[in-house]
């Protein structure tokens, strides 16, 4: 609004703001010097890395609020003004009340939720419009019904829905409403899956949810917490409003980026990726991982040049008291121990025989026991009187034994370390492997699966290095037989590769792939000790580790997860401290839920709790009108969101041919962003447009419905819906690419 056009009610409110703006700035600006000194003072005195990191958090997110320190105030009946803000500011005199709330407090909740209808003890709420330290505007709401006519402004939420879009997330904090509020605030003691239309607010919802529970639970910092995105370009789109909020313990990935290492780099049949979604594969894998513990029978050893059998009823009890509820890998290095303390007993048991037999004359094999046991030789120890080791000698006798790499390569023979990927490329590779862990699927059904795991041919090697998508696994484990000599342990054979049939080189991993890869590292556990990274913050190290658990997960889009990447969520956060949003009706993925309780049902059951979003503040109601027959086609059950806000322009079509198609796109495109110059434009088209569209269009976002997920324009054009529609689930993506804009949308029809 220009400064001309401003009444004196707007001018005078403004200039109010403005001189509490200004105590405002001025007071962070003070804090921030003084936590900065106490910081320096800590760090210089050696205090507690606690107090520090304290401290550090409280620095930096006042250094983080410089831009929209404050965002609101609430004027009370009883005639108490209190301002709201991204951070909160205590008054110089402390045993006042806060100069400024942080939008996250209690006291702060009316700003989002009183209405008219229930107003909270409140007259009134205005919204007020920073650049910098500069206050720009207000928007007043009155609440308690009395019509003052000292408001001024327009309604704050249909203010920030006019402007243009930049590409990246707005923080909304101003805008939350109160449906959205509620979810905010909601309790995190179990999985919340929320549904909402197009432009309901879903991601903004949820991560102001998470910086309100960062700020609530300050132990959730101490974990971090995951929010996983549909797309890498999703992520960046939103990259900025944590840290916006203040909030920096978070960690940002996708399904296919869980694994630290591991790329995904190639596409898979739709066929394929459905099937590897099941959960049944985690059954399959738990099955597969159980049959690779060695079956227990008489073990020979040799230890000090003499020969010790371990007989197999004790290697059945040691096996069955390791794998409780154990890893594979925690499995067998607890059995490493008990055989070693086992084969320790042993040594002490025969020493004492060979002892009761010197009594009778047999002194030489006294003396070649004792070059076994500790000190070499017989000294002047309790084991003298009687023969008996103590159990210090058996303790050091046990540790010498665990130390002993000939010991060493007997375990890892018998008992092999398994590399998880070289692990699954052996199963999905192999089908009578599959037909025996995996009777649940047909026939047809493995023949898919093993052909999708088909080697490289030598002559598409070279692309496969280009893509340098390809993770460098180990090669399997060598299979030990019953009764192999120990002389053989850990010696694999050349022909222990990935391709083992010498054919070509490994296949990708594609993104079905990535949710077995990580309950198979689950099933088997970590190989060795595990380090923790030095350095960096605990979002750092998160993202650095697979087995990482974290404090609370927000998944967006998350109707598009298979079962098994729901494993993956929820091995990550065994509390269910889980907060999911997305629309079951954009769901494209290959799996076949058409409902929340479908999506959920093998991995949550009906321990979880379901809340919607009904207004749309995105989408025009001149575009959402288009939306009842797609939603009827895509086979939706629910009802569509209410859109509160028209933009004044009717959508548009134009029919073209193939043949003109390109230029009509150029066209229409540049037409759009002269209309809506300093915001967005953005084209959505069918797979097998995309291509030529991007080479067409080579400065304008070209995506396909999958990849517009989640993403807004001010104008969206969208090229061949017909062809949209034609694509699996592609009503449900047709649903997608019409409900991407904020104001303008514009359809080319291609006909003959």
């Amino acid at each position: 609004m220009l400064p001309g056009s401003l009444t004196d009610a707007e001018t005078e409110a403004i200039a109010e703001e403005q001189r509490f703006l200004d105590q405002a700035v001025a007071r962070r600006d003070r804090l921030t010097e003084h936590l900065r000194g106490e910081l320096e003072a800590a760090v210089a005195d050696e205090l507690g890395v606690a107090r520090q990191r304290m401290l550090r958090q409280q620095h930096g997110e006042l250094v983080r609020a410089r831009d929209g320190l404050v965002f609101g105030r609430l004027d009370a009946l009883d005639g108490t003004v209190r301002h709201v803000g991204r951070v909160g500011l205590r008054d110089e005199d402390e045993t006042a009340d806060p100069l400024l709330l942080d939008w996250r407090a209690p006291a702060a909740r009316p700003f989002y939720t009183a209405t008219p209808i229930d107003p909270q003890g409140q007259a009134r709420r205005r919204h007020v419009r920073t650049a910098g330290a500069v206050v720009t505007g207000v928007n007043d709401e009155p609440l308690d019904g009395a019509g003052d006519t000292g408001l001024v402004g327009e309604g704050a939420l249909l203010a920030a829905l006019d402007e243009r879009r930049t590409g990246r997330m707005s923080t909304a904090i101003a805008t939350l409403q109160r449906e959205q509020d509620d979810i905010v605030r909601a309790e995190a003691t179990g999985p919340l899956i929320v549904q909402g239309g197009p432009g309901t607010g879903k991601t903004v919802v949820a991560l102001h949810r998470v910086a309100y529970l960062l700020f609530t639970h300050r132990q959730m910092a101490e974990q971090a917490v995951l929010v996983l995105g549909p797309s890498a370009r999703f992520l960046e789109y939103i990259g900025q409003v944590l840290p916006a909020l203040g909030e920096t313990a978070v960690v940002s990935a996708t399904c296919d980026t869980l694994v630290p290492g591991v790329v995904v780099g190639r596409e898979e049949d739709r066929a394929v990726s459905e099937i590897k979604g099941r959960a049944l594969w985690q059954s399959v894998l738990d099955r597969y991982v159980g049959a690779m513990v060695p079956r227990a029978r008489d073990l020979r050893l040799r230890w000090a040049g003499e020969d010790y059998v371990i007989g197999g009823a004790v290697v059945t009890q040691i096996v069955a008291s390791a794998t409780q509820g154990r890893s594979y890998h925690r499995a067998r290095a607890v059995f490493a121990e008990q055989l070693h303390l086992v084969l320790a007993e042993a040594v002490a048991e025969q020493r004492e025989a060979m002892l009761a037999a010197m009594e009778e004359g047999f002194e030489d094999i006294l003396a070649r026991v004792d070059r076994g046991l500790p000190g070499g030789h017989v000294g002047a120890s309790a084991s003298d009187v009687d023969g008996l080791l103590s159990e210090e000698e058996i303790e050091e006798l046990r540790e010498r034994i665990a130390e002993d790499a000939a010991i060493a390569r007997f375990v890892e023979f018998w008992w092999p370390s398994r590399e998880p990927a070289a692990a699954l490329r052996e199963l999905l590779s192999d089908p009578a492997e599959l037909r025996r862990f995996a009777p649940e699927l047909s026939p047809e059904e493995i023949a898919q699966v093993v052909a999708d795991q088909a080697p490289v041919a030598a002559d598409e090697a070279q692309v496969v290095a280009d893509q340098a998508l390809v993770v460098a696994d180990k090669g399997p484990a060598p299979r030990a037989a019953a009764g192999t000599s120990t002389e053989a342990a850990g010696q694999a054979s050349a022909a222990d590769t990935d391709d083992p049939l010498g054919t070509g080189e490994p296949r990708p991993w594609a993104a079905g792939d990535i949710p077995l890869l990580d309950a198979l590292a689950d099933l088997l556990g970590e190989s060795g000790p595990e380090t923790p990274p030095p350095g960096g913050s605990v979002a750092e190290h998160a993202r650095r580790q697979r087995g990482w658990v974290y404090g609370h997960i927000v998944v967006d889009e998350a109707q598009e997860l298979s079962e098994m990447q729901w494993q993956m969520v929820l091995r990550r956060c065994p509390t269910r401290s889980i907060t999911a949003v997305g629309d079951i009706d954009q769901a494209e993925a290959s799996h076949r839920h058409t409902s929340w309780a479908q999506a959920v049902q093998a991995t949550l059951g009906e321990r979880w709790t379901a809340a919607e979003l009904t207004i749309c503040y995105r989408t025009p109601r001149e575009v959402m009108a288009l939306t009842g027959p797609v939603l009827e086609r895509a086979g939706s059950h629910n009802t569509p969101p209410q859109a509160v806000r028209s933009a004044g322009i009717a959508p548009w079509e134009l029919a073209v041919t193939p043949q003109t198609l390109l230029e009509t796109a150029e066209q229409s495109v540049a037409a759009l962003r002269q209309r809506w110059a300093g915001g967005t434009v953005g084209v959505v088209a069918p797979v097998s447009r995309v291509g030529a569209l991007r080479v067409a269009l080579p400065d304008v976002p070209v995506l396909t419905a999958t990849q517009a997920k989640g993403l807004e324009w001010d104008a969206t054009l969208v090229v061949d819906p017909q062809g949209i529609a034609a694509e699996p689930r592609g009503w449900n993506g047709l649903y997608v690419a019409l409900t991407r804009c904020t104001q303008e949308l514009g359809q080319l029809i291609i006909g003959r």
